[in-house]
């Protein structure tokens, strides 16, 4: 195939060429094959790259955005428990009253796989108009062999059917299903025992989640899951420190999982553990927003310990009803207090090592032709403007997937 050369475009490449946002102004970018060959400043683009010439008119182009943590898949919704927060009640105790994740499962239970596509199909879209080209997708609302399989054959799906790279986590140690309400130890038996085996073979997921957290799972029962996922082959990941500090991070870091998220309690000593595994801290603005809470993750401690920080949308239908990437990157920005290019790095570059992927997050030769070309007159504009689409085009693989005409 012959190239494709984006010229006269303002390259936000994400890169560590000393320059913030890895800027090259008046540049020129060569795609393909779906992969980025060259990349520069238009007037030293080679005579040798001949092509399709697509004429940005001096917009600004950055990779591809990844959502690094979403439960997009689920059955029915949480409205009401929406209302339930603003009349008062917490978290815990909307969880507690057989509501919170528990509703979710019920309504996913009955939900056959094809409805489960359909609904998170178009929420998929709104986000990938939004300029998302790859996104994480847990399982965790099925919690028995037969519903946690139905999610991620649904995951695998939208891979198919989608525009994104859809990745997908096995997340069976969300909650405790009511008929194990009195065998937890029955519970971790079943994940350890049958699904973890069934979803390794079947090749339906690339890591494994968990909830550590006192209306989760403990400390104790996630170690034996991560040690059993590890046998598997699989890849870590847990949601820890959300509402208080159990060490789930520390946790986390000592099996080199590829990223803790929520975080709002973590702790020095975990920290410390990250640092040295390079974990990713995955920041979950939405929720912090919905839930209300005003603990804040300790995002100058992170950032002095070079801790990379990723951002995404945790879109789900309780905690973070959330279908815009790009707000989670002004929320980054002026609820939990990254800098512009702290947040746009933390849905590209940094999600990109949240996910285990060395293919995509920057602009780069050799890497995926992932890119999202805007319609901004300076970098922290992402960050700045809420509402609205500055997208003009999403490219996946070389090729236009979205115009905003």
């Amino acid at each position: 195939m012959s190239d494709t050369i984006w010229t006269d475009v303002n390259l936000l490449t994400m890169t560590d060429i000393g320059i913030s946002y890895g800027l090259i102004t008046d540049a020129a970018l060569v795609e393909k094959d779906g992969f980025i060959s060259w990349i520069g400043k238009k007037n030293e683009l080679p005579d040798h790259y001949v092509g399709k010439i697509i004429e940005c008119s001096g917009a600004y182009m950055t990779p591809g955005l990844i959502d690094c943590h979403t439960h997009l898949i689920y059955g029915g919704n949480r409205i009401n428990e929406f209302e339930m927060r603003l009349n008062g009640a917490t978290y815990e105790e909307i969880a507690k009253a057989g509501g919170g994740i528990l509703s979710t499962v019920s309504a996913t239970r009955t939900a056959s796989e094809d409805e489960l596509v359909s609904s998170a199909l178009k929420r998929l879209r709104y986000l990938e108009r939004d300029g998302v080209t790859t996104i994480e997708i847990k399982s965790g609302y099925g919690l028995d062999v037969e519903n946690e399989l139905k999610m991620l054959r649904a995951v695998k799906q939208l891979d198919e059917i989608s525009h994104a790279d859809v990745v997908a986590t096995f997340l069976g140690a969300h909650a405790l299903p009511t008929e194990y309400s009195d065998d937890r130890d029955g519970y971790i038996d079943l994940i350890v025992n049958e699904m973890l085996p069934i979803v390794s073979e079947d090749k339906l997921a690339t890591a494994v989640d968990g909830f550590l957290e006192n209306i989760g799972f403990t400390y104790s029962e996630m170690e034996r899951i991560f040690s059993a996922a590890k046998k598997h082959g699989f890849e870590l990941k847990l949601h820890a420190e959300q509402l208080s500090d159990l060490s789930g991070a520390g946790l986390a870091a000592s099996y080199n999982a590829l990223s803790a998220d929520h975080l709002e309690h973590l702790s020095e000593s975990s920290m410390d553990l990250m640092q040295k595994s390079g974990t990713v801290a995955v920041l979950l603005p939405g929720a912090y927003y919905t839930l209300k809470d005003t603990k804040l993750p300790p995002v100058k401690s992170l950032r002095k310990r070079n801790i990379p920080m990723a951002v995404a949308t945790d879109s789900n239908p309780g905690s973070s009803p959330v279908l815009s990437l790009k707000l989670m990157i002004n929320m980054a920005s002026t609820i939990f207090g990254l800098t512009p290019e702290e947040a746009l790095a933390g849905v590209t570059r940094n999600a990109a090592k949240a996910l285990g992927l060395d293919d995509r997050g920057q602009l780069k030769a050799g890497l995926k032709a992932d890119m999202v070309l805007w319609d901004i007159s300076h970098p922290a504009e992402l960050a700045y403007q809420v509402g609205g689409s500055p997208v003009l085009s999403v490219i996946k693989n070389g090729t236009v997937v979205y115009q905003n005409i």
